[in-house]
């Protein structure tokens, strides 16, 4: 049988402090009622001062690695970690993240795709694992997105939060459940400037031009972001589960990036799979980049929705523009 990545374990972290959208409405042009209607985003989760994406990343990984030490895998040799919100420019936040957690001198690197960064994520591991370089892959997805957003701006400061989640891989066969089994990825740079941060990189700071204080914030533009979402979500979505062999009307779960959940009945819909397959936890932590799929993922366990064997379909879009979509059966895990 073929060598393939298997899910062993799986962890979430989300800080403690809660911000509503009653919250979010004593200082912003909007309600609670603007915001679940365009949304479905009632709450979001946001770190305190002094709290940094790595810690995060160590609490969901410390997670992940106690799940999978109770199926018996121990540790991980490659640590992956996804975010937009490093904890410094350069250098890697994963290097730090596998010192934290006692992963002494194994390789570490960061991917930055944004809202797809976690299917990336897995898409490395799984590919690690595939050529022998890695026996067992910690994959994280990690932000602090409020970090980087204008507190003014209504149409960003409403949708996103903080969070983490993280699984790990270990080397296993294609046939046990839990195994990663197929992917679709894709990019398109004609679209960069539709999530984006204007200032602070190379381009900026080459220009000679002083960057307004504006531009150093993420900004989004909503309406072709959520066509483009979409499209690319379903494409990507059809092309992965026929690679695998699957029809659509046999996949269990659809556990899209929790960006909008009427972003995520339309990618439902135009797969022509009931809404109640499609995982949606954003309600309770708004938007979290590349943590928001571990973090799903995380809630259907803590809910009891998934059964052993269940067919799950993994897709998200991002910054970049990106988009990934992953197939694998559910395995057995206990919640942490």
């Amino acid at each position: 049988m073929s060598r393939a990545a298997v899910v062993a374990g799986l962890g979430a972290f989300v800080p403690p402090r809660v911000v509503t959208n009653h919250e979010l409405a004593q200082r912003l042009d909007t309600s609670d009622e603007w915001i679940r209607s365009r949304t479905g985003i009632g709450e979001r989760r946001v770190v305190d001062p002094g709290v940094a994406t790595g810690d995060l990343a160590v609490e969901a990984a410390g997670r992940a690695l106690k799940s999978a030490a109770a199926r018996g895998v121990a540790g991980a040799d490659l640590v992956i970690l996804a975010t937009t919100t490093p904890d410094r420019p350069c250098p890697a936040t994963a290097p730090d993240v596998a010192t934290r957690l006692g992963l002494d001198h194994v390789p570490a690197f960061d991917i930055a795709a944004v809202c797809s960064g976690f299917v990336y994520g897995l898409a490395m591991g799984a590919g690690a694992v595939a050529a022998g370089l890695a026996a067992r892959v910690l994959v994280v997805g990690a932000e602090t997105f409020t970090t980087i957003l204008n507190p003014a701006d209504r149409t960003t400061a409403c949708v996103f939060g903080d969070g983490a989640g993280a699984v790990v891989l270990r080397a296993g066969e294609a046939s046990e459940a839990g195994a990663l089994l197929e992917f679709d990825l894709g990019s398109d740079g004609s679209q960069a400037e539709l999530l984006m941060i204007p200032a602070g990189g190379s381009r900026q700071r080459s220009s000679g031009i002083p960057a307004v204080p504006e531009d150093a914030y993420f900004a989004m533009q909503g309406r072709p972001v959520f066509q483009s979402a979409v499209l690319r979500m379903v494409a990507s979505s059809r092309a992965a589960v026929r690679r695998t062999g699957w029809d659509l009307a046999s996949v269990d779960w659809l556990v899209g990036h929790q960006a909008n959940a009427r972003i995520l009945h339309d990618v439902a819909d135009q797969l022509e799979l009931p809404r109640e397959r499609a995982v949606l936890n954003l309600d309770k932590v708004g938007n979290t980049s590349a943590a928001s799929i571990p973090l799903a993922l995380a809630a259907g366990l803590a809910a009891g929705s998934f059964r052993v064997g269940d067919r799950m379909v993994l897709t998200a879009f991002g910054g970049g523009t990106t988009w990934g979509s992953a197939t694998f059966t559910w395995p057995a895990l206990d919640p942490v």
